[in-house]
């Protein structure tokens, strides 16, 4: 046990190291990012992905996403979306998958006439295929990673250990945004979203794998701690990549986390017994000394600054005229292009293309749902149906995956306010597919 513990600790110094070492000598960034595939690649070969290997693979990747692009290590734009379908694919050649999961198969052929919209309507200036890709990327993902997890059984600690190889590579993230910017107080000029504070890269972007991991250390704390050693770890991780989320000055991110711990604590309170409950408070307790600790420092070191951005005002303390930094105004202009072509959409990835006109330059939707609906009109509505209706479906009987209101909330809320760039809510949003059960240990002899 002792050994396990070492393992663990050791790991999150190597994790580290690495960010030390990117920092260091930023070429190291893209030979991380090949070995990932390389040695990602040789264990579900070896295996056969007989445990799921390539759950654990792919849920690096996720955490990792955002720190390659951030230090220049993606091969190109969607490198991690790409390695992810393609280690689903790996995995369901090793080990199959359910025929529920051609469920989302039918999701793929309803963006075929929004496809097929783009090749007939777009100039001869654009670029069709950089089109469809930047746009359409996000959704196969999606569909093939929730094909492959569709129904698939796991054990509720094997899932965990999925989630904490999600986790690592964020620890790696953070670590590079304090070496980045060491002092947030020296950068703090205003309430917008901070680059610098966000490693030179988007704060939203940030913000959103911050959050992610914030929950999966919330988790690891809270159910998985056994030992005050590991509480310290779990809290001081918590606590670490908290704060650094907190000062991206991006909201979406630290929000989404918020809601996912709500919907993990309900989750478990509803499924305790009275003992259990008793324990809960304590939870919430011990949790909301955190959350009030690490707000009370973020606001001393943003000079208050953070209160107005969460409170929506500028840093003199006005009122800020919208609420979502102008994603609004995209929103109602494509909910606008909707009511206009609502049968067939104006295409894949041609929503951009129609922004250039009505707000004189590239602005990129911020919003999924609003892009699915302009872009592929009813087939659109009807995606975004499957896609909301078909994980409660299978939760019915699934009622012991604790993460599953978690996973969904986590998709929901990031694909309103990030949209598909990376590939997180595509692949989390497929953890709640999964059947989980929570083994029942063996009763221990008296």
């Amino acid at each position: 046990m002792k050994n396990t513990k070492f393992s663990y600790l050791a790991i999150i110094i190597f994790h580290a190291l690495i960010a030390l070492a990117v920092f260091a000598v930023p070429f190291f960034s893209k030979i991380y990012a090949l070995l990932i595939f390389i040695v990602g690649f040789a264990i579900v070969n070896k295996n056969k992905n007989r445990n799921n290997e390539v759950l654990y693979v792919s849920a690096y990747l996720i955490g990792v996403e955002v720190f390659l692009r951030m230090t220049g290590g993606n091969l190109n734009n969607e490198y991690v979306k790409f390695l992810v379908m393609f280690f689903m694919f790996c995995g369901m050649f090793y080990s199959n998958f359910s025929k529920g999961g051609l469920t989302y198969l039918f999701f793929l052929v309803l963006l075929i006439p929004g496809i097929l919209t783009t090749v007939s309507d777009a100039g001869v200036d654009a670029d069709i295929k950089k089109l469809l890709i930047f746009n359409l990327s996000g959704s196969f993902c999606l569909a093939i990673s929730a094909m492959y997890m569709f129904n698939r059984r796991i054990l509720f600690g094997d899932l965990q250990n999925v989630l904490i190889a999600m986790g690592l590579p964020i620890i790696t993230t953070t670590v590079y945004l304090f070496l980045y910017n060491p002092s947030v107080k020296d950068v703090i000029t205003g309430t917008q979203s901070n680059f610098e504070t966000s490693g030179g890269f988007g704060p939203n972007q940030v913000s959103t794998i911050l959050g992610l991991g914030v929950f999966v250390f919330f988790c690891q704390l809270v159910l998985f701690s056994k030992t005050k050693k590991l509480i310290m770890i779990n809290g001081a991780l918590l606590l670490f990549i908290t704060y650094r989320g907190i000062v991206t000055f991006s909201r979406g991110g630290i929000f989404t986390a918020a809601a996912m711990i709500i919907c993990l604590m309900f989750l478990l309170y509803k499924n305790s017994n009275a003992a259990g409950r008793r324990k809960f408070i304590l939870v919430f307790a011990v949790t909301s000394l955190m959350a009030a600790g690490v707000w009370t420092y973020s606001s001393i070191q943003t000079y208050g600054m953070i209160e107005k951005r969460y409170a929506n005002k500028d840093a003199l303390g006005r009122d800020k005229a919208d609420r979502l930094g102008g994603r609004e105004v995209i929103m109602n202009e494509e909910i606008k292009v909707f009511l206009e072509n609502p049968i067939l959409g104006i295409g894949a990835g041609m929503g951009k293309e129609v922004r250039k006109k009505t707000f004189e330059g590239d602005v990129a939707s911020h919003n999924e749902i609003t892009r699915l609906l302009s872009e592929h009109g009813i087939f659109g509505i009807l995606g975004l149906l499957l896609m909301l209706i078909t994980p409660f479906i299978l939760y019915i009987n699934n009622r012991q995956h604790l993460y599953f209101l978690s996973f969904f909330v986590f998709w929901l809320l990031t694909i309103n306010h990030a949209a598909m760039r990376t590939a997180a809510p595509a692949f989390v949003y497929a953890l709640s597919l999964l059947s989980v059960k929570i083994k029942i240990p063996d009763q221990a002899e008296v």
